[in-house]
């Protein structure tokens, strides 16, 4: 799912994230799959950053280039990468984090594990979704959570991103946050959705992990 107007100010939240764990500017920074909005690479730009987005689809400006992971010629090397929920699109994986640790010794990742959708998350997001679209307001985003589940079966889980991010990163930070009010949009969505994880009732499905590459 691209970033969309529904969660800018989850984007942005995610930049101060990444923010607090850069090296002051002006570092180098590269952002993997910054999308047709541009990512978190503005705000890297603006905090004084020499910052880098590609994406197959970024938009037009110096900070960017329309490329995949695996078509970036860019030597390097940067003092860190960014990646935005992407990782679990990104085939083959491995490679790619190979990739992504020889580029810069730290990584800063906010993700998305796909096989937390469990029954309860499908019962909960058709009911917000139906209750934003009676108000008027239906999400740009999936109606139903098992036929998305089903659609993109070629996502990574969570066990395979942690196994691979482990093989190449020591781990310096990580925490479980909500995901799905991204899609369903609304401020009060999120609000819904952290009490429900705080009660035992959703399982978090977002999560965010800072690591540095083994050997750096």
């Amino acid at each position: 799912m691209a970033h969309g107007p529904e969660d800018a100010a989850a984007v942005a939240e995610f930049a101060g994230y990444v923010l607090s764990r850069l090296p002051a500017a002006p570092a180098r920074v590269l952002e993997i799959g910054c999308g047709p909005d541009g990512g978190v690479t503005p705000a890297l730009a603006a905090a004084g950053y020499d910052v880098l987005g590609v994406d197959p689809k970024a938009p037009a400006g110096r900070h960017f280039r329309p490329l995949t992971l695996e078509e970036l010629d860019e030597p390097g090397p940067f003092d860190a990468a960014v990646a935005g929920r992407v990782l679990h699109h990104v085939e083959p994986l491995g490679p790619g984090l190979d990739k992504l640790a020889r580029l810069a010794p730290l990584l800063v990742v906010e993700e998305f594990a796909c096989d937390r959708v469990d029954a309860a998350a499908r019962e909960w997001y058709r009911g917000e979704y139906a209750r934003r679209s009676a108000e008027g307001a239906p999400p740009h985003a999936p109606e139903d959570l098992g036929d998305w589940s089903v659609a993109h079966s070629d996502l990574h889980p969570y066990d395979v991103l942690r196994t691979e991010l482990d093989r190449r990163y020591e781990e310096r930070d990580f925490y479980w946050q909500p995901y799905l009010f991204r899609w369903l949009g609304g401020p009060e969505t999120k609000t819904r959705e952290e009490d429900l994880i705080a009660a035992g009732r959703l399982q978090p499905m977002g999560f965010r992990y800072t690591g540095v590459a083994l050997g750096r």
